[in-house]
């Protein structure tokens, strides 16, 4: 799996940065894309990729801000005609997300030729899509905000095989039950699976957060995280004026990742007052205050495999 970046910028776009999107692609896992926000021409940054329309089954909206959601009517309407013909879309996101689709579909004459659900998100559901759960908490931002734990299932562990053959139980078609099923029964003799397998290998779990400032939900979504992607309009300056407008500062995403084991910190939703050779030097300060943060500020195009 990975994750790619294409808008990373805070309010406004730049020459150097799109507004806010990610991709998360499923493969191999499954051969689909999931869309968290749609920022302003996010179906052209998506151009750029070999990432298509159609597969794209999964939508997020972390809230309703304008640099979140002003490409996804373009990119509804375009799936249309890039490979997503019948193929059904959901859409989740917080409470007006409906109308604000359903409102610029009619108005503009729009039609789908695919199946559109739209979910109206709450603070503390659990989604299930394809056995994947996604935890949804609301954040403290100026609008309802909120961000996706996402926790994939457990991988299960591998046969035992030296434990199996020294029990007598050769290699064949029975391995496949010790595979499938809880307990194996051979010639009156029921066997325990798990004592025969590796322990299952932990699935990974991704927190993709929404505009906040710091808040008790955000420990919820990225305790013992794999990736933690956050915002961080504010890298340097006064921590008290990231507040004021219900943003982070680059403190309150290393003191997040601190308290909850956060394995990698990938900071987007950048103000558009830093340009990349800001953004370098500004690596290099907070790699001095925060040696120990796993971090990167990422940029348009940026991809990361989980």
């Amino acid at each position: 799996m990975n994750i790619t970046f294409l808008g990373t910028s805070a309010g406004l776009p730049t020459k150097e940065r799109n507004t806010q999107t990610i991709i998360l692609s499923l493969a191999p896992t499954q051969n689909s894309f999931w869309l968290f926000d749609a920022g302003e021409a996010c179906q052209h940054q998506i151009l750029h990729t070999n990432i298509k329309l159609g597969k794209i089954d999964q939508i997020f909206i972390t809230h309703l801000h304008g640099d979140h959601i002003f490409g996804l009517p373009g990119l509804l309407t375009s799936r249309s005609f890039q490979g997503g013909e019948g193929k059904p879309l959901t859409v989740y996101g917080p409470t007006g997300i409906k109308a604000y689709i359903e409102t610029t579909l009619l108005i503009s004459g729009s039609h789908l030729n695919y199946p559109l659900e739209i979910i109206e998100i709450h603070d503390g559901e659990e989604l299930i899509i394809e056995q994947i759960k996604v935890t949804v908490r609301k954040l403290h931002h100026g609008i309802d905000s909120f961000g996706y734990r996402i926790q994939f299932p457990d991988t299960q562990g591998n046969l035992i095989s030296d434990k199996l053959i020294a029990a007598g139980i050769m290699p064949g078609p029975i391995y496949q039950q010790f595979k499938l099923q809880e307990h194996v029964e051979i010639d009156g003799v029921t066997y325990e699976s798990k004592d025969y397998r590796m322990p299952d290998k932990p699935g990974k779990v991704i927190a993709i957060f929404g505009d906040t400032m710091p808040c008790p939900s955000e420990v919820t979504l990225a305790e013992q995280a794999d990736v933690i992607v956050h915002e961080s309009t504010y890298l340097e300056g006064d921590l008290d004026l990231s507040h004021k407008y219900y943003h982070s500062h680059i403190d309150d995403v290393a003191q997040l990742a601190n308290i909850c084991g956060v394995k990698r910190v990938l900071i987007n939703h950048v103000s558009n007052r830093y340009d990349l050779n800001d953004i370098a030097q500004l690596t290099e300060v907070i790699k001095a205050k925060y040696p120990e943060l796993n971090f990167v500020i990422v940029n348009d195009f940026d991809s990361f495999e989980i």
